[in-house]
């Protein structure tokens, strides 16, 4: 879905229904609003509706107002369903008929339609999510097996992208399947600037397993960040577990305890995925050879990066390279690209 920066932004519509959570409520237009060209031109416009445009309930206390009503849907490229509370994620029924309608119309245009977090039940109800693999927030993972068991749920990643319907588990996890948009669009240096501009990290792996219930360091010394941060700076050499323990002076025992605890992931994981988003970003924007690449993020070969490259999204490097530097985007499925 990359626009020709000539033609006019992607034009995006937020769904908002009553009890609307209202952090993913702004969200969308945090992040798309930060994607900008050279030029600094954006490349998405981002509006609000509601149904017959009529003010809404927020879960925070407060209405939203908006200047639109669902004919804002017609007009769109991509429609985003923030999170709710209340009765949407209680019962099939709740949402109005008017909204499946103009969710479904939408669809059947070929628009892109995502939700965040709890926005998942409002296009489960409208049946765009039957048959399909997609995400919520975990704690609302039961409550949506129930309700709609003929949904593939996959509470334990962050986001999931499903041909043209796009699913994020909850709070944060909206901002990283917006980057995702937008990298998927635009490409890394683009989806990399928009996060600078929000102060959030670039990547979180949409496969990456939601936070629940893990354990959160109580002070600066007993983080891994700081190892993390270290190596970030050496991909091209070779880099041991111990080496990274070293760094965060603790064990190795340790260490891999509060990594995975951090980050969800093995160091192992995390170093090869850290090398590989290093090696798209340098295929992206640069003109270095295929071996020089897999040298420069550690892989040491160029066979070795075509298989971790290959797994990972499904394509070989000089294929990646030819796509996001002439026009259409890689198909990533199950919420697989990546930086």
């Amino acid at each position: 879905m990359r626009n020709n920066r000539a033609m006019t932004p992607h034009r995006i519509a937020v769904l908002a229904v009553d009890q609307v959570v209202g952090l993913d409520l702004g969200t969308p237009s945090q992040v798309f609003r930060s994607a900008r060209d050279a030029d600094d031109r954006h490349f998405y416009t981002v509006d609000t509706c509601t149904p017959g445009g009529r003010p809404v309930r927020s879960s925070a206390g407060f209405q939203v107002l908006p200047d639109h009503g669902l004919e804002l849907l017609e007009e769109a490229d991509t429609v985003i369903v923030p999170g709710v509370h209340g009765d949407a994620t209680q019962r099939r029924d709740v949402v109005e008929p008017e909204v499946t309608k103009a969710l479904r119309g939408a669809y059947d245009r070929d628009v892109r339609i995502m939700s965040i977090c709890t926005g998942a039940f409002v296009l489960a109800a409208a049946g765009l999510l039957d048959g399909r693999r997609a995400t919520t927030h975990w704690a609302y993972a039961d409550r949506f097996r129930q309700l709609y068991p003929e949904v593939d749920l996959d509470p334990d990643v962050l986001f999931v992208a499903d041909d043209r319907v796009l699913t994020s588990a909850g709070v944060a996890a909206g901002m990283d399947l917006c980057l995702h948009v937008v990298r998927s669009d635009h490409g890394s240096q683009v989806a990399n600037q928009a996060a600078r501009r929000c102060v959030v990290p670039p990547w979180r792996d949409g496969g990456q397993a939601q936070y629940i219930e893990r354990p959160v360091p109580q002070a600066p010394d007993t983080s891994t960040a700081a190892a993390r941060d270290w190596v970030r700076h050496r991909l091209h050499e070779p880099v041991s577990l111990r080496d990274l323990a070293e760094q965060a002076r603790m064990s190795v025992r340790t260490f891999t305890r509060r990594f995975r605890a951090e980050t969800g992931l093995s160091p192992t994981q995390w170093l090869l995925r850290e090398r590989t988003d290093h090696a798209r970003l340098l295929l992206e924007s640069t003109d270095l050879s295929i071996d020089q690449i897999a040298r420069r993020s550690g892989f040491g070969t160029t066979a070795a990066l075509r298989q971790q490259l290959h797994q990972r999204i499904g394509v070989a490097p000089s294929t990646y390279r030819r796509t996001f530097k002439g026009g259409a985007p890689v198909d990533a499925s199950g919420g697989a690209e990546r930086p």
